[in-house]
C-alpha cells in the first residue's frame, strides 16, 4: 500500500509525457531509484489519489496497461543504471574464490579495451591488484584517448599492432572471432614469449589450444602460449556443474538460459536502455540493430546462428565446450536452449542433470557450499534464490532452487544459476588465467 502513492506520481509523469512534448526532466522524476537507490515519495504528485488519476486518464491517450508497463519499465531501467554505477563498489567487495599468488610481469596488454569485456578486464586487474608494472590498451576507434586508472595511471589507447602487443608478456583479447583468428597466433610467442588469453570463440575447439576455467582445469595453463576463454554461458554453468560431476558423474545435462543484453556487448546494453526509454516516451521501441527482434518487454529464443540440427551456435557451444573442459565421453548428453531476456547484465540458467550416482539435494547443497567460485543462495522460505540483479558485480556464481528432479528421481537434480556474464563469464576468468601465467614466470 505504501507504493501506491509513488506509483500514482509516476503514472502522472508518464501521462504528462505522453500527452505533451518529451521532457527529460520528467523522465528522471519517473525513476528516482536512479538517483538515490530508494523509491522516493513524490511531493506534489501525492495530491492526486488513484481514483482521481484513473478518472483523469480515461480521457487521455494513456491506457492503464500502458501506464503500468511504463512504471515497471522505468523501474527496471533505473535499477539497471544504478547497478552499472555501483559496479565498481560491488566488485571491490567481492573477491574471487580463486586466489593466486602471482609473480610479476613488466606489461599486460588488452586488445579491444573499449568494449564491455575489455573495460571489465582492466577493472578486474585494478581491483585484484594485478602484478604488472604497466598496461597497454589497444583499440581502433578509441586510439588516442586517455584512460585514467587508479592503479596503472594514465594510459593512452594505441592502435593495435603485433609488434606493440609483443612488448607485453600477457595479452588479453576481447575482440571478434575473425580478428582473433587472424592475429592471436601472430602475437603469441615472440621475444617475450607472450601468452595470449582469447575471449572469442575462435580457438575454443582447437585441439591444440586449452579451453580453461581455472577452478576446473587450470593445470593446462602452464603448457600453452594461446589459451581460450569459454563462452560466458558455459563458464557460468560449469562452476556449478563441475563439483557435481566430480562426485556424482553427469549422464545428462538439460539447460535453459536467460541471457542478459550484456551478452551482445556494450551495444546490446545500450539498445535495451534506449528501447525502454523511447518506449516510455513515445510508446514505440526503435527498430533493433543488434538483436533479431525488439528486446524490451520481450524474450528472444535466438542467440547466434541456427545450425543444421535446429540448435543455435550459442546452444551448441555449451555442449561442445562442457565436453572439452570436463573431458566428457560422448555418452554424456548435453542440450541447451538459449534465450535473450531484457535484463542489462548477468545471465541465469535453469539446469537439470541426471547423474550416475544418487544425488540427494541436501548433500549436493553442502557440496556446492564448499565449491570454489560458487555462492549458494537457497532459502525459499525467505524468498532467497539466485537473481541476476544480485549476481551483477559479483565474482561468484549464485546457485539455488536446489531440488530433486521429478523426471530423473534420486539420480536427478534441478537448480537455478545466476552469474555476471562480464565477470565470471568473461573478464574475471581471463584475468585469473593471466594471474596464473604471471605466477609461473
Amino acid at each position: 500500500s505504501a507504493l501506491i502513492p509513488w506509483c500514482v506520481g509516476v503514472l502522472e509523469i508518464v501521462d504528462s509525457m505522453i500527452q505533451g512534448p518529451a521532457n527529460p526532466s520528467l523522465l528522471m522524476q519517473a525513476y528516482p531509484l536512479a538517483q538515490t537507490g530508494v523509491a522516493a515519495a513524490p511531493a506534489k504528485a501525492l495530491q492526486t489519489t488513484p481514483a482521481q488519476f484513473a478518472k483523469r486518464s480515461c480521457g487521455s491517450g494513456i491506457t492503464l496497461p500502458v501506464a503500468c508497463a511504463s512504471v515497471f519499465a522505468l523501474q527496471a531501467l533505473a535499477h539497471g543504471r544504478r547497478q552499472k554505477r555501483a559496479h565498481c563498489q560491488h566488485s571491490r567487495r567481492q573477491a574471487s574464490a580463486v586466489t593466486v599468488k602471482a609473480g610479476s610481469v613488466d606489461c599486460v596488454g588488452i586488445v579491444g579495451c573499449s568494449g564491455a569485456v575489455g573495460q571489465e578486464m582492466l577493472k578486474c586487474m585494478e581491483q585484484r591488484g594485478f602484478p604488472t608494472k604497466a598496461v597497454k590498451l589497444f583499440a581502433k576507434r578509441s586510439a588516442g584517448q586517455v584512460v585514467e586508472s587508479a592503479k596503472f595511471g594514465q594510459i593512452t589507447i594505441e592502435p593495435f599492432s603485433v609488434d606493440m602487443a609483443q612488448e607485453c608478456e600477457i595479452v588479453l583479447m576481447a575482440v571478434s572471432g575473425g580478428f582473433s583468428t587472424e592475429w592471436a597466433k601472430q602475437i603469441a610467442g615472440g621475444p617475450k614469449n607472450t601468452v595470449v588469453v582469447d575471449n572469442s570463440s575462435a580457438w575454443r575447439m582447437n585441439d591444440e589450444v586449452p579451453l580453461v576455467v581455472p577452478e576446473i582445469n587450470g593445470e593446462k595453463i602452464s603448457s600453452a602460449n594461446l589459451i581460450a576463454n569459454p563462452n560466458c554461458t558455459t563458464a557460468i554453468g560449469a562452476m556449478a556443474l563441475w563439483p557435481l560431476h566430480q562426485k556424482y558423474k553427469l549422464k545428462k545435462v538439460l539447460m535453459s538460459t536467460y541471457q542478459a543484453a550484456s551478452g551482445a556487448g556494450a551495444e546490446g546494453m545500450a539498445e535495451l536502455e534506449t528501447g525502454v526509454s523511447e518506449w516510455a516516451k513515445t510508446g514505440i521501441c526503435p527498430k533493433p540493430e543488434f538483436f533479431a527482434h525488439q528486446l524490451p518487454f520481450n524474450v528472444i529464443a535466438h542467440i547466434d546462428a541456427f545450425q543444421e540440427n535446429g540448435y543455435t551456435k550459442e546452444e551448441m557451444k555449451v555442449t561442445w565446450e562442457l565436453q572439452k573442459i570436463f573431458q566428457l565421453s560422448d555418452n554424456v548428453k548435453i542440450s541447451c536452449t538459449a534465450v535473450r531476456v531484457p535484463t542489462l547484465r548477468a545471465h541465469s540458467e535453469s539446469i537439470t542433470v541426471e547423474t550416475e550416482q544418487p544425488v540427494p539435494p541436501n548433500e549436493a547443497r553442502e557440496l556446492l557450499c564448499g565449491a570454489e567460485g560458487v555462492k549458494v543462495v537457497d532459502d525459499p522460505d525467505k524468498k532467497l534464490y539466485p537473481l541476476p540483479l544480485n549476481a551483477t558485480g559479483q565474482s561468484d556464481v549464485e546457485v539455488g532452487r536446489i531440488r530433486q528432479s521429478l523426471v530423473f528421481g534420486e539420480n536427478g537434480l534441478e537448480f537455478f544459476v545466476s552469474g555476471d556474464q562480464l565477470l565470471r563469464g568473461a573478464a574475471l576468468n581471463a584475468v585469473i588465467i593471466a594471474e596464473k601465467v604471471a605466477a609461473a614466470r
